[in-house]
């Protein structure tokens, strides 16, 4: 009869626990649809690609591997992932008991006339030695040490998915800053040319001045049409210099040249292959962060209602006590075992506090895993547009600057035989022409950077 009434008693235990802790499950999420006008069920997904296949360039290559080995954020990363592992180690330790040595020796005089002794009639002055090991264990009825475990093991993978989403965007980082940096490079270029080509235009309308067939308002037009071209570089160069002092700053050293290759040089990866939306929870790391932090937020929600049940606690202390060093093991063993049952009855509001609190806590994290699904949603939508806007701004940016060449030697060459036409339409279509091959730069800039985006958005970089 005795072991029914013990398992009966346990089964119940357990009955009484399951009510008190629960166990995560995932909650409805919608993830489907995220991506904007996309009805692909194709689940191949760009994200699942190595970041090495990404990038052709090897100058980019070398620099992603530079910085993923020295940027001090991602150092930072780590040392957080050991400080969550310490944790989730303190957390399977509290299953066990703890243990202490004490080793003490006291003198002690207590006052004749405080007890009211005779004289001699009682000794006054004690020495004792004492050693003696204690230790206290809590049972875990209710769950609060698994639940508590759960949420350091919860930790611990938020840390991990935190470090894995920084090592994503320093590669984005990497790649962008560096694909901006060519584009300053070409633009400069395209830049020193144009004022080569101005200088030879003044050259031209001075002549024509000399021969009466232009004025010295035109003249000074085109002088100021160089000095515009000129003025343009020392900006482009700053902008260069910041560029590469980024770089520097993500690969954690110190401002240096950066050697590189050409904007010409880089081949745009097309086979943007989206997915379901439903992969992000598994590919990007900032979703399965936000997922995490949930679960410890949940878990941690559990041990607060466990503190509104009683503790079960076993102490005990044992040893060896003796007012004189040699008797102190002969004869001198003491011990004392404790088991004691704490109902909580009245603590000031604060068992309901930690509730209320943890409830709250775990709905705002419940509250930020949903919105880092939809911003995730938007920047795969975002970055592919971008993509697609630029390639076709890129078709027509083309179309542009062929009509505008010719629309400049056109206007050259009528401003040469002085048919009718003014310096003023010359420098109208250089202008236009100019400022078309820039956009033309920037083109190519955004679908780079677009795509690189969009490998980001999609949870690619950490594979």
């Amino acid at each position: 009869m005795t072991w029914k009434i013990h398992t009966l008693l346990f089964a119940g235990i357990l009955l009484v626990t399951s009510c008190v802790t629960t166990r995560y499950e995932r909650p409805e999420m919608n993830t489907s649809n995220l991506y904007r006008d996309n009805t692909s069920e194709d689940t191949t997904s760009m994200a699942d690609l190595e970041w090495k296949k990404l990038f052709s360039d090897p100058v980019l290559q070398d620099l992603i591997e530079k910085g993923l080995a020295g940027n001090l954020n991602l150092k930072q990363a780590v040392e957080r992932i050991a400080i969550s592992q310490a944790y989730l180690k303190q957390s399977k330790m509290a299953f066990l008991p703890s243990l202490q040595l004490d080793i003490t020796s006291t003198d002690a005089k207590q006052s004749g006339r405080a007890i009211n002794a005779p004289k001699g009639f009682i000794k006054l002055t004690t020495h004792t030695n004492r050693i003696q090991l204690g230790t206290s264990w809590e049972a875990d009825i209710w769950g609060k040490l698994r639940s508590a475990k759960r949420g350091a093991i919860a930790g611990m993978l938020q840390s991990d998915a935190s470090k894995r989403a920084i090592q994503t965007q320093l590669i984005v980082d990497i790649a962008n800053t560096y694909y901006n940096l060519l584009a300053l490079d070409k633009q400069l270029k395209i830049t020193q040319e144009t004022i080569e080509l101005r200088k030879k235009e003044v050259e031209t309308l001075t002549a024509l001045q000399e021969s009466g067939k232009v004025t010295s308002a035109e003249v000074l037009q085109s002088q100021a049409n160089q000095y515009a071209a000129e003025v343009m570089v020392p900006e482009l160069q700053n902008q260069v210099w910041q560029a590469e002092n980024m770089l520097n700053y993500l690969l954690a050293r110190g401002p240096e040249k950066i050697t590189r290759g050409t904007l010409d040089e880089q081949v745009i990866y097309t086979d943007l292959r989206l997915g379901v939306s439903s992969q992000l929870l598994k590919n990007r790391p900032d979703v399965q962060e936000a997922e995490y932090a949930f679960i410890a937020a949940f878990e941690n929600t559990n041990v607060a209602k466990t503190y509104f049940y009683p503790s079960l606690t076993l102490t005990a202390n044992g040893g060896f006590a003796s007012f004189k060093i040699q008797d102190l093991f002969s004869q001198s063993i003491f011990y004392n075992i404790i088991g004691g049952l704490t109902q909580p009855i009245f603590n000031r509001g604060q068992n309901k506090a930690r509730l209320r609190t943890a409830k709250a806590e775990q709905q705002i994290a419940f509250y930020h895993f949903q919105d880092v699904i939809l911003r995730s949603g938007m920047e795969v939508s975002n970055a592919l547009y971008a993509y697609q806007n630029a390639v076709e701004r890129e078709r027509i940016r083309k179309q542009q600057i062929e009509s505008l060449g010719i629309a400049v030697e056109n206007t050259q060459e009528l401003l040469s035989n002085r048919n009718e036409i003014n310096y003023t339409d010359v420098l109208s279509s250089e202008q236009n022409l100019i400022a078309a091959q820039m956009n033309e730069i920037n083109d190519k800039l955004d679908q780079l950077q677009s795509v690189v985006n969009l490998y980001r958005a999609l949870g690619g970089g950490w594979k």
